[in-house]
This record gives structure tokens, sequence and C-alpha cells, in this order.
């Protein structure tokens, strides 16, 4: 169900999340998941969720909102995506990686991350892996207007070369440093990492980028959920992938 103030990013990642995960009660390892925002909505619907993230506020706010929604708590602690050994093998139902795979713009960093998620992870379960494509920049400085700014440009010429995005001087709205994906290689990622992709699907889809959110909330989902199977006209690529063995 959307939400008042709800995201597209997030209502579609619920949604793609709910054609995969096993039902509740299972266990969710949310990595990398920030304040909570994910965490706490799949705790209301029932999951057993344990949030982990680098940043101490991050963790803070996450606990904060766990707080606020007591008949739905969930768990949350400093740790990073790389190194999960306070949790054991196969000990969880289902891996969330929604963000640490493109803020890892190191390939052996990301390798980690996913041998993790795999060891993590028991036989047959899901590991949900975002990356951010390629293409973002070039899309969005058009729809933006930021194409014109030659600084920009070259953020854009490194991209697409190298998937190595840089903002040296912060410009607001130019994004973070990060890794941006080629479909083909986040699905090579995933698996060298022992995993079995089911799914390769764009989140947003093409109207995400043009900013029409909420106002066309139907037409705008309808459209992502036609594209979704292109992922690269999406913002974000979901990656959704078992551990067969």
């Amino acid at each position: 169900m959307v939400e008042g103030g709800d995201r597209l990013e997030l209502v579609r990642t619920l949604e793609l999340l709910g054609r995969a995960l096993p039902p509740p009660p299972a266990c969710v390892l949310d990595i990398g998941g920030g304040p909570g925002v994910y965490a706490a909505r799949l705790a209301r619907d029932g999951y057993r969720v344990r949030l982990v993230d680098l940043l101490p506020l991050h963790v803070e706010q996450a606990r904060e909102l766990a707080e606020s929604q007591p008949d739905a708590p969930f768990d949350a602690e400093v740790g990073d995506a790389r190194d999960l050994s306070r949790f054991g093998d196969a000990s969880v139902d289902a891996v969330l990686l929604l963000g640490p795979l493109y803020h890892l713009t190191d390939a052996h960093d990301r390798a980690l991350a996913l041998a993790e998620a795999r060891r993590v992870v028991g036989v047959g379960g899901l590991v949900a892996a975002v990356g951010i494509t390629r293409y973002a920049s070039l899309i969005d400085g058009i729809v933006n207007g930021f194409s014109t700014d030659p600084r920009f440009v070259e953020i854009v010429d490194r991209d697409l070369r190298e998937g190595q995005h840089r903002n040296p001087e912060n410009v607001e709205g130019w994004f973070t440093t990060a890794y941006f994906h080629l479909p083909a290689d986040l699905r090579l990622e995933v698996e060298q990492a022992g995993l079995t992709v089911e799914h390769l699907l764009g989140v947003e889809g093409p109207s995400g980028w043009l900013g029409a959110w909420p106002d066309r909330q139907e037409e705008i989902l309808d459209a992502a959920r036609l594209a979704e199977h292109v992922p690269a006209l999406s913002a974000h690529m979901l990656c959704l992938a078992r551990r067969l063995g």
C-alpha cells in the first residue's frame, strides 16, 4: 500500500521484494539499511528484521524508528557489509543489499559484500542487491539541465567509461561518490559470488526521471512495471538471486 510521502523508489522496491521474499516471519538481514525505512516496513509486515549500517548515526535513527513502532520492532547495529562475522553461516532467510553495491566503488569490496551475503543466507534464501545504472548521470543531466555545465560533462564522461562517479566539488544534486553498474556487470558480480540470478529488474522505470511522482502515481507505476525487464531505463536496478547450494 502506498502511504503519504512514499517515494517511487520505495514503493517499487517493496513491490518487487514482495514477489521474492519468503513469507513472514522469515528473518531478513538489511545490510546498509540506513535509518531503517525498509526495515520498519518489513517489520510491520511481520518479518524478523536485523539492520546493519556502517554509520552510527543511521543506526541511532533506525533504533529510534524501531522504538516508535513497538508492535513491530526490529534490531539495528553498526556493521560493515564486507564483514558480517557476527552472523553465522546460513543464519537468515533473506539478505538485502539495497545500497552497499553502489557505495562500494572498489570491485574487490563489492565481491566481499556479496560473498558475505551468500554465506549468511540459508540454502534457497534470497539475496536482493541494488545497483545504479551506468547511464544515471547522462539521463539525469539532460532532464535537470546539468549537461550544459562542463564540469558535469566531465563527470558523465567518466561515468560512462568507468562507472566511477565522482562529485569533487560536492555540487548539490550531482550525487556522491559511487559506482554505477551496467546491467550485465551487476548480474556477473552477483553470479561470481555463487548466487543464482532469478531476475534483474528496473525499479522506477523511465517515468522516474521526470519528477511527476506522486501526482501521476498509477500511470508511473504502470510504466515502471511495463519497463521492469529493461533495467537500464531505471535509475535503480534490483537483482534478485538465490543461494541454491
